[in-house]
């Protein structure tokens, strides 16, 4: 599977050969990264897999920005690191950080599971020096029909809590959603969201005609 990320509306994809993702992110309004350099380049990775094994690949790629994750202790895939992100920021990218977990089961969403995904997705994102100001994506990685949208946006609202408590006053980090064109219409009408990142999966709940999106996936 391929992934790779440009700013809209050029979908350009670069032809290097690195599985990845292809995002999208709104001229309108500012790149949501977690790093604060301007970007080389509309186009971006994701990548779920330590960055520092394909350094060589993204070194010269014209690429801006790379998308990496903060996780699950638990997780089998590696969370992005201290020094992964210096890496990454010696080679003048920016960073898309996405926290992930449990986001294809529909039962996970609640308040208290959004809550306590903030504070560890905060915590992970002092210890890389995440700018404060600058945006988490949380995953909704699974079809939300209507009547599931509700405990999507309880989730949101324990992430919005849960990130106010990690900080102890304001949060440190704007929040993004990560999901179909529903899950992101939904979380960003109820003000729980800055940024969207649409999924790729085409046929989900309201992604066809969502134009409302930051991020866009796109399948290489």
């Amino acid at each position: 599977m391929s992934i790779f990320a440009t700013l809209r509306p050029a979908l350009l994809v670069p032809s290097i050969l690195l599985p990845a993702l292809l995002l999208a992110s709104c001229q309108s309004e500012p790149l949501p990264v977690a790093t604060v350099q301007p970007p080389l380049s509309n186009q971006g990775i994701d990548l779920p897999r330590d960055a520092s094994d394909v350094l060589n690949e993204l070194r010269g790629s014209g690429l801006g920005f790379v998308a990496r994750y903060y996780r699950n202790p638990e997780s089998r895939w590696p969370a992005l690191t201290p020094s992964e992100a210096q890496r990454l920021s010696s080679l003048g990218l920016n960073i898309v950080a996405v926290w992930e977990s449990h986001s294809h089961d529909p039962a996970y969403f609640s308040y208290a599971s959004g809550y306590n995904d903030a504070l560890s997705a905060s915590r992970q994102a002092r210890a890389v020096r995440q700018p404060a100001g600058s945006a988490i994506y949380f995953a909704v990685d699974y079809d939300a029909q209507p009547a599931a949208l509700g405990s999507v946006i309880d989730y949101f609202r324990g992430v919005s809590a849960g990130l106010s408590a990690a900080s102890g006053a304001m949060p440190l980090y704007k929040v993004g959603v990560y999901g179909s064109g529903a899950v992101c219409e939904a979380v960003k009408r109820a003000g729980l969201a800055h940024y969207s990142w649409l999924s790729n999966s085409t046929a989900w709940a309201g992604s066809l005609g969502y134009r409302g999106w930051n991020l866009s996936l796109i399948h290489i």
